[in-house]
């Protein structure tokens, strides 16, 4: 895993986004098959802060990040910032009761993890995410602004991803928590696995008609239209020389094909609020079919954020007022 250096508001990442999706839907199923079993998987509060390797980095961290926000403190034996920041956080992880989990990684002997993170001085605090790493922290920060960083962390996995966290027993052993929940396999795994298949080898074709099978049965599956709407908006910007589409968007602000292809450029580099903003106000501008073709394609990019991130909030009700 190559970690993002991603803030909790930062710009889109389509893979990201694909992978929170499907890390909501398989904490989901987990939860509901815990509550099936009578609450079996439960973990000591003692499991709540685990030394973590390179190797199983995948295995205690990635996978884990699919059920409860994994909090990174990389530490060293020699260094005595660490040694007043990490009790801090183990304390802190057993009172969340489950809502984080604090993996602790020796950088002297995990060199690798540190360079993937980028990690240029310890203590450095970062957390995963249903697979997306966010940087929190570095240096020992005081107590109150590492609850708020933590509360924060905890309402963003909440509202962005259904992760509500692990059930913790004071009478479970210490060291038997269990794997990661695999989830149930479902009616269409095959299709979404091949469309994903083929949007990793390029064939940007293959992968739209295979989401368009799924929702062709299954026209309210969740993955299959955010994916759809990530597939399409690759194909539109194959070939696009960016120079020449902003500058066609830029002499002609009343044309509604040039401002739709530069939105695109500007969702796929990141600049969410502008690529909403331009499709706004070129709805206010345009008539007939080309302002219904813009109102349609904001749409398309509302479904590749998602419909809880806050940005899509605000460019819904600016929107409305556009057009009402």
């Amino acid at each position: 895993m190559q970690p993002r250096n991603m803030s909790m508001s930062g710009v889109v990442d389509l893979a990201a986004v694909k992978a929170a999706q499907e890390a909501k839907v398989k904490a989901e199923q987990a939860r509901a098959e815990t509550a099936r079993q009578g609450g079996a998987g439960a973990i000591s509060p003692a499991d709540l802060v685990i030394d973590v390797d390179e190797a199983g980095f995948e295995s205690q961290v990635i996978q884990r990040s699919a059920e409860v926000a994994v909090v990174i403190d990389f530490w060293a034996e020699w260094c005595q910032p660490c040694k007043q920041l990490s009790p801090v956080l183990e304390r802190l992880a057993v009172e969340y009761d489950g809502r984080i989990l604090l993996a602790k990684i020796d950088v002297d002997a995990n060199q690798m993890l540190m360079q993937q993170f980028g990690i240029q001085g310890i203590p450095a605090v970062f957390a995963v995410v249903a697979g997306q790493a966010l940087p929190l922290f570095q240096g020992a920060a005081p107590e109150t602004q590492i609850r708020q960083t933590l509360d924060q962390l905890v309402q963003v996995a909440e509202e962005r991803f259904g992760i509500t966290g692990l059930t913790v027993d004071p009478d479970a052993e210490p060291g038997a928590a269990p794997p990661p929940a695999e989830a149930p396999a479902g009616p269409y795994d095959a299709l979404l696995a091949a469309a994903v298949d083929a949007l990793d080898a390029g064939d940007l074709g293959g992968a739209v008609q295979a989401y368009q099978n799924v929702l062709a049965d299954d026209p309210g599956n969740e993955e299959a239209k955010l994916g759809l709407a990530q597939a399409e908006l690759l194909q539109r910007i194959q070939g696009l020389d960016p120079q020449a589409v902003r500058r066609d968007a830029a002499e002609k602000p009343a044309d509604a094909g040039a401002q739709l292809a530069a939105a695109d450029l500007d969702l796929v580099g990141g600049h969410v609020e502008d690529a909403f903003g331009r499709l706004i106000e070129t709805v206010r501008r345009t008539f007939g079919d080309d302002r219904d073709a813009v109102r349609v394609r904001l749409l398309e990019l509302f479904e590749v954020i998602g419909p809880d991130d806050p940005r899509v909030a605000a460019a819904r009700r600016a929107l409305a007022r556009a057009l009402f």
